[in-house]
């Protein structure tokens, strides 16, 4: 297993860390795997419910105070926006979990995370984005976050469908469309 030093200089103070690539190759596809799940499970009960659909929420669950509470409201009862979510958040699911398209599934669940957040919002940026148990940082904020990473990372490329295709078929590596998706 290669190690390797890391150093810098953080606000004039000397860091050093040793880091293993291929212990961070595991985590990335380990976060990569699990954050799938986490999609891919928010979307598959909701498709096997015949009686979801996200009208309820939007209606009533978006806290008071919410600067986009009409929007989403608007929203409500729109078979499209319910079809969007059940499938877009199993389908992402499914790409990261097996690290398939991976920089444009990454993309658009980080996009439904900024979404739910929004939703979540109690106040605007006059009450500091207030949440119900803080400020401006919940786990929808957290997931967008990390999702934009993996993506930024092209983790499909380590132990995922994408790294495969692009080994065996050079032509998808070189196109410069794919791996603005791939990776």
């Amino acid at each position: 297993m290669t190690t390797y030093n890391l150093e810098s200089n953080w606000f004039g103070r000397k860091v050093e860390s040793a880091y293993s690539t291929a212990v961070i190759g595991y985590a990335l596809v380990g976060l990569r795997i699990v954050m799938g799940w986490v999609l891919f499970q928010g979307g598959i009960v909701k498709i096997l419910d015949p009686e979801w659909t996200a009208a309820g929420y939007l209606q009533f669950a978006i806290p008071e105070g919410n600067p986009f509470a009409g929007a989403f409201a608007a929203m409500a009862g729109n078979p499209v926006i319910d079809f969007l979510v059940m499938w877009g958040l199993t389908l992402t699911g499914i790409g990261l979990i097996f690290g398939a398209l991976t920089r444009w599934n990454a993309f658009w669940a980080a996009f439904m995370m900024l979404m739910f957040w929004a939703a979540s919002l109690t106040g605007g940026l006059s009450q500091f984005l207030p949440l119900e148990h803080g400020w401006v940082v919940d786990d929808h904020l957290i997931y967008a976050v990390l999702l934009f990473g993996l993506g930024a990372l092209g983790v499909g490329r380590i132990f995922g469908v994408d790294g495969w295709l692009e080994t065996r078929f050079p032509a998808i590596r070189e196109n410069r469309f794919l791996n603005l998706i791939m990776g």
